[in-house]
């Protein structure tokens, strides 16, 4: 069955919001279709976009206009107050239920993490203080993040899908320690800088059909997490749905869906993010990659932190 879109479709099929080369803030759309924005820019490679008019990502008016710029740094596609509610499912994949020895959930697991977690594809990821910083063991999870294009309520599974914008490659940044030391996940899971998305959002229009989505994460050459969207245990339109019943989801709201086997935690020995990694977290059919690198001296990154939260 066909889903039903998205009614007033943007005109875009993948954009980004960016800075050029004389700092102005601007939207546009990558003129290389198949570019991976997030790893060009990591590589220091050029790259044009053309321009979109538009005040914001969710504006559906926006305009595709011919001319183009040089991208200089690539943000986050929706600012905090565009977003308003981070709603993330937690253990939503098969195979990292498995990982975990968890039974299979009869519903979705839902916590919320705070919009100052979002943060720009290549803003500094910075650890929250422990006494041993190293002991609060820094976690990656990659996780597709659907965007919400129209406010909606009380949805069904079938008609869910017509309020979706479009998705984005997110890391849902996790501190474990911090994580395990209380019954609620939103300690560990919503530091300042705790979820990077980007550095592209996908037209649903494109992607009409989010489970052929391909997921990786790659820390310093290794393939840690492999998976693919087709394992979630609760679909993308199950989840808007079921989200839905009862709470008004925004326009702007980020659904964070859950995250593949692989995690840091669950391998033997544990691995943790340290300073110096480099971090590659990736989603298929033009989403593209996050490159956060790590730091555990907040000082010292202060000023990427703080722009990470405009």
């Amino acid at each position: 069955m066909t889903p039903i879109l998205l009614e007033n479709q943007p005109v875009w099929n993948r954009l980004i919001r960016f800075e050029d080369v004389n700092g102005q803030e601007r939207y546009g759309e990558p003129i290389d279709d198949d570019l991976d924005v997030g790893i060009a820019l990591h590589r220091g490679e050029d790259v044009y976009a053309r321009i979109v008019q538009a005040e914001s990502a969710l504006d559906l008016s926006a305009v595709l206009s011919e001319d183009v710029v040089q991208v200089k740094r690539v943000l986050a596609p929706l600012r905090p107050e565009e977003a308003g509610t981070i709603r993330c499912i937690g253990l939503n994949y098969r195979e990292h239920a498995a990982e975990m020895k968890l039974t299979i959930p009869k519903t979705p697991t839902m916590f919320l993490k705070a919009t100052e977690t979002i943060n720009h594809p290549s803003g500094y990821i910075v650890a929250p203080h422990c006494a041993d910083l190293h002991d609060c063991h820094l976690d990656y999870e990659v996780e597709l993040a659907v965007v919400i294009g129209k406010t909606c309520k009380d949805v069904t599974e079938d008609h869910a899908m017509q309020y979706v914008l479009g998705y984005m490659t997110a890391n849902d940044v996790t501190a474990r320690t911090h994580q395990n030391e209380v019954s609620q996940w939103d300690r560990g899971k919503g530091f300042d800088g705790f979820a990077p998305i980007g550095p592209v959002l996908v037209s649903s229009r494109v992607i009409p059909d989010p489970s052929v989505l391909q997921l990786q994460t790659v820390l310093n050459g290794q393939v840690m997490q492999q998976g693919e969207a087709s394992d979630m245990i609760f679909t993308v339109p199950k989840i808007v749905s079921f989200l839905s019943q009862g709470c008004t989801l925004q326009k702007g709201t980020i659904i964070l869906t859950g995250t593949p086997c692989g995690i840091g935690v669950s391998r033997n020995p544990p691995v943790r993010l340290v300073e110096g990694d480099e971090l590659f977290v990736t989603i298929s059919h033009g989403l593209g990659s996050l490159t956060n690198p790590i730091a555990f001296k907040p000082s010292k990154h202060n000023g990427h932190f703080i722009e990470a939260r405009i």
